[in-house]
């Protein structure tokens, strides 16, 4: 119970309730030892007064014992015209031991004056100084025990601290039935959703349905029903990424079957005399020989042997060559293709892998000079610096739609073209960054886009990307 918000709520509540409830007590206690002190002023007053006005007839003994009395005091002194007079008096039982001035008091003398008062000893004489109300007389002081004034204060007290401990009592319930039905129970119907959700959280049934009225709880379960939704989605594509997994297994491994009856096909062709034939046999093989890797390693994706990337220092100036010849020959439109990459200059890289990489991107910018139906051009640019190698892959094209640029290196997200799946981009990231490099979006606007892949040359993020 004291683990739970409603009960650890509760405790507080009580404890504040009570730490107000001492701060209006300390100095009710004063207010009350003080009205108790005017008021046997007042009675001595009036007593003082009726002996002075019978002066000449004089009072007895007995009479002046029952004004003392009735104003619970020993002695009354007043002054007046300058002068004091002792008007009513009876033996003192002991020395004064406290002194109360009631002359213009103030807050802290009152509330110090009485928690002393508390704590004294109940044997005592308290001496009382005054103003005489209705101008009676400058100073009126009285002697009086202190045992019935304590008295009062502690009995006094008692009720007040009774009084708080019910209002403390009805107001920590109240509290609590508050706390309960406003926080507790939509928290616990989050929490509950929760359970249910993490059970099967690929039923879309199980996502929360905001309600509450609470700005701060609608606020966490509209959160949360995102949160939900999203990762619903997510287990669902992955479960049709899986789906589909298999089925390109499958397929890769009947298809790499018959590429290699294929490619036997094309040895053969290479020993034709004729010279067109010749010169095609060649990148017939090396196209085929592709298509072959990239089954194999279809087939090896996700597993764990699958192998890492094999790095070697190549001649880059090759891989983006049969790139660029190779795509040359799928298009149709007015599209040139250009290269700028330093003579001789050495990569350490995976040839296939960085020529799908670049085969991807030069696909993509063809289709999208393609699907606009004007001229234009792609280019590669290679560069070499102290930190590693770039490059560079442009074109003059019409850009990536904002929405495309969101999610470009994500799967089956970051589809441009009409019909296309969004996994070129994704699969070159990936391999990008089994190179430990990195492969960024440079530029996308009406001008054309740029895409820059860099290959780091540190032998630590090599050895680790291989591992």
């Amino acid at each position: 119970m004291i683990n739970s918000l409603s009960g650890r709520f509760l405790l507080l509540t009580i404890i504040f309730v009570m730490i107000a409830e001492v701060l209006i007590f300390v100095p009710s206690v004063a207010r009350f030892r003080q009205d108790y002190l005017l008021a046997r002023l007042e009675k001595s007053q009036i007593a003082s007064l009726s002996v002075l006005a019978s002066q000449n007839q004089g009072i007895t003994t007995d009479l002046a014992k029952e004004l003392l009395d009735n104003a619970g005091v020993y002695n009354v002194v007043l002054r007046r015209d300058a002068a004091s007079q002792l008007v009513l008096s009876s033996p003192v039982p002991g020395p004064v031991t406290t002194m109360v001035d009631l002359r213009d008091p103030s807050a802290l003398y009152l509330i110090v004056g009485a928690m002393k008062q508390l704590f004294d000893p109940p044997e005592g004489v308290i001496r009382v100084i005054g103003s005489p109300t209705r101008a009676a007389g400058s100073l009126i002081e009285v002697a009086m025990p202190q045992e019935p004034l304590r008295t009062a204060m502690i009995d006094y007290g008692l009720r007040v601290l009774a009084l708080s401990a019910v209002i403390s009592i009805i107001s920590a319930a109240l509290l609590f039935l508050a706390v309960r039905r406003f926080m507790v129970r939509p928290i616990k119907r989050v929490v509950s959703s929760m359970e249910a959700y993490a059970q099967a959280p690929e039923d879309a049934r199980r996502v929360i349905q905001p309600s509450s009225s609470i700005t701060e709880l609608r606020a966490a379960e509209d959160t949360l029903a995102e949160l939900q939704n999203r990762l619903t989605g997510s287990l669902k594509q992955k479960e049709r990424l899986a789906q589909l997994g298999g089925a390109v297994a499958k397929i890769s491994h009947d298809l790499r079957n018959i590429l290699t009856t294929a490619t036997l096909l094309a040895d053969r062709m290479e020993r034709s005399e004729d010279p067109a034939v010749q010169r095609s046999a060649p990148k017939l093989v090396n196209s085929l020989s592709r298509a072959v890797n990239l089954c194999e390693g279809t087939l090896a994706f996700g597993r764990v042997d699958e192998a890492p990337p094999k790095l070697a220092m190549t001649a880059v100036e090759d891989i983006v060559e049969d790139v660029l010849k190779s795509e040359q020959l799928s298009t149709t439109s007015d599209i040139s293709f250009d290269w700028d990459v330093p003579a001789h200059m050495m990569v350490r890289c995976d040839a296939e892998q960085i020529y799908r990489i670049l085969g991807n991107l030069v696909r993509n910018a063809r289709q999208a000079l393609e699907a606009s139906g004007k001229p234009g051009i792609i280019e590669i640019f290679a560069d070499e610096a102290s930190d590693g190698w770039r490059l560079t892959v442009s074109d003059n094209g019409p850009g990536l739609p904002p929405k495309a640029r969101e999610h470009l290196f994500t799967a089956f997200e970051g589809g441009v073209r009409k019909g296309g799946t969004g996994l070129g981009l994704a699969i070159a990231a990936e391999l990008a960054r089994g190179h430990g490099g990195s492969l960024t979006l440079t530029r996308s606007d009406a001008q054309g886009t740029e895409f820059q892949l860099f290959l780091p040359k540190e032998n630590a993020v090599f050895e680790q990307a291989a591992q």
